[in-house]
């Protein structure tokens, strides 16, 4: 650990983002027993998957601002606080929605979903605060890759989770479980993180160095320290075609991991009889890939950077190519008949899907650092539009056209992003500094 502490940072982040995707993706699993027990239809479902998104765009909105303002250890606690609050609070959703909204299940599941999406939302945008304070620029790539390489682990272990949890208890009991799992992670995150490396007693001056270091600044780049004087309002991130940009091509890798999360139990049990048990394993497989590109692709970005010294080469245009074989997946998902070739075509197309993962939020850092949570929750409310857009259009689309309808609409979403991601250049700044006379030494 000596002269890496930041690692273990980047550890305690992966942890968090794996309980927070387990939270996230229980319900999907938790369907049949819920669906049956309120009597819900398909539309009804979509919906409710859905609400959740109406909260977590919000959540990544403010709570960047907030990561940026209050530093990122405050707006840890209080999502992973809140977030387990209300994971705990879903089993009372449907029981409180009939009683007091005239009967309606779907309200209080609304009600509920709205607000743990809420609590939810500050995660990435404030992991991406904390990379902007703890990690060189030589190392940003490949450590918001580890960072979020907790995604794709959470999703591959929700399955076996939830479904073990579900197989001995109830889906009630399984949510009690996962909430308590977050506030487990708040008592130890607040004994081993600070804002700032620098003040903390187990980051060593030779680790502090590696962290402050610009020897690998490249043409374009820039670093925290030249940013903390601009005074940046918010809403010139909509003046930056790089970061506008970025957004609605983040926007594509979302609608593609949302579709997979909340879809895939139901699809595989209506379309192949796969029965809950089976899940546990099956529900893995369009996620194992994911979790080797998702760090690979963070790791090649970076290689990239430091062989060609262009950024855009490194960051846009391996994007690009990566969402166009996306695209190709999912195009010829409706084209093939048996599980095996479905789910294959799904390990793939997400395996190609996650390998620019990082590179969204690393177009922040290298672009407004000094930003990256304010700018990061922009970003992540832009692109969390999926998570109320793909499950809310996917249940209309099956409802009316049946399931290939789904991986159509995700096919065309990956294209618009791949062509979006086209116009990305990494480090540019359409505007001039803000505001020279009121400085902003905010270092968090």
């Amino acid at each position: 650990m000596k002269n890496n502490y930041r690692y273990f940072i980047i550890f305690m982040i992966v942890i968090i983002t794996v309980i927070n995707y387990i939270d996230r993706g229980a319900l999907s699993y938790a369907q049949a027993e819920i669906i049956e027990e309120f009597n819900l239809d398909p539309i009804s479902w979509g919906a409710i998957l859905g609400y959740f998104g109406y909260g977590y765009i919000f959540g990544a909105l403010f709570g960047g601002a907030l990561a940026d303002k209050r530093g990122p250890k405050f707006m840890w606690i209080l999502a992973g606080t809140t977030w387990s609050i209300f994971e705990i609070g879903t089993i009372f959703a449907g029981h409180l929605g009939a009683t007091f909204f005239g009967g309606s299940a779907l309200a209080g599941f609304a009600v509920f979903r709205v607000l743990f999406g809420l609590a939810e939302g500050p995660t990435l945008s404030t992991m991406n605060r904390t990379m902007a304070n703890w990690v060189s620029p030589k190392e940003k790539g490949f450590s918001v890759a580890l960072g979020l390489v907790g995604t794709p682990i959470g999703a591959l272990i929700t399955a076996p989770v939830v479904v073990g949890l579900l197989t001995f208890t109830n889906w009630k009991v399984t949510f009690i479980i996962l909430g308590l799992l977050g506030f487990i992670w708040v008592l130890v995150w607040r004994k081993v993180f600070t804002n700032l490396p620098e003040d903390h007693p187990k980051v060593s001056k030779i680790e502090l160095q590696k962290i402050r270091s610009t020897n690998d600044l490249i043409e374009g780049e820039i670093k925290l320290e030249e940013t903390i004087t601009n005074n940046v309002p918010w809403y010139y991130f909509f003046k930056n075609s790089t970061l506008t940009m970025n957004a609605i091509g983040y926007f594509a890798f979302l609608y593609v991991n949302i579709l997979l999360l909340t879809w895939t139990p139901k699809y595989l049990q209506d379309e192949f009889n796969y029965s809950l048990a089976s899940l546990s394993y099956i529900g893995m497989i369009p996620w194992i890939g994911a979790i080797i590109t998702g760090l690979l692709g963070g790791k090649i970005s970076d290689k990239l950077r430091e062989k060609t010294g262009n950024l855009r080469i490194a960051r846009s245009w391996f994007t690009v190519v990566c969402l166009f074989c996306t695209a190709i997946c999912f195009m010829l998902i409706p084209t093939v008949e048996s599980a095996t070739a479905v789910l294959s075509l799904m390990c793939i197309g997400n395996a190609f899907n996650y390998l620019p993962n990082s590179i969204y939020w690393t177009v922040i850092l290298d672009t407004e650092p000094n930003k990256a949570g304010t700018f990061g929750g922009v970003t992540h409310f832009i692109a969390n539009l999926a998570t109320i857009i793909a499950p809310t259009l996917t249940g209309s689309l099956v409802a009316s056209h049946g399931y290939n309808a789904m991986f159509t609409a995700a096919a065309i979403a990956v294209i618009v992003g791949m062509v979006s991601m086209m116009f990305v250049k990494p480090g540019k700044r359409d505007y001039t500094s803000v505001n020279q006379t009121q400085k902003d030494t905010t270092l968090y």
